[in-house]
């Protein structure tokens, strides 16, 4: 008697635990996006933009780094209220510089702009696509493998990266 108590015990317990599964799955996010032709196009974009920017920057650097180097060079034969214009006017443009530091590569800079601007689609379009498989397949979670560190294996066959790619058209 006790024998068919733990058996349907047993059984119900692994027919209730079944019923209440969920279904999780794997993106790899690096894996997409490398596959994704537009999204390589904009990055190059944006590094055409950072490099030129920066080299915008590096010429006002250099700029003060001659005022500087002239302000150093003549410091001996400077008078007070001299010596402190040329103080000023160096403090003044390193104040520049920061400000279009900030400009093109602050938190909300132009960079970061221009990011949201070209990737941001690519990522709403995949996200999209994500979501229409998720539900269309029933998983009740699915992570990203590239963001998420704690991950140490996981069966490829929950991976739906193809999938995704599949969805929107690559």
């Amino acid at each position: 008697m006790k024998k068919i108590f733990y058996f349907i015990a047993i059984f119900m317990t692994f027919a209730v635990g079944n019923s209440y599964a969920q279904k999780y799955a794997l993106i790899d996010m690096e894996y997409i996006l490398k596959r994704i032709p537009a999204y390589e196009s904009a990055n190059k974009q944006l590094e055409s933009f950072s490099k030129q920017w920066q080299s915008e920057v590096d010429k006002e650097v250099e700029t003060v780094d001659a005022m500087y180097k002239k302000y150093q060079a003549d410091l001996p034969t400077l008078q007070g209220s001299e010596k402190t214009n040329r103080e000023n006017e160096i403090v003044a443009k390193e104040n520049a510089i920061q400000e279009l530091r900030n400009k093109y590569f602050g938190s909300q800079g132009a960079l970061f702009k221009k990011q949201e601007e070209l990737i941001m689609p690519i990522q709403d379009d995949i996200y999209e696509a994500v979501k229409v498989i998720s539900t269309e397949s029933g998983y009740s979670l699915v992570v990203d493998r590239a963001s998420a560190t704690s991950i140490i294996f996981a069966s490829p066959g929950i991976d739906i990266s193809d999938q995704v790619l599949s969805r929107l058209g690559y």
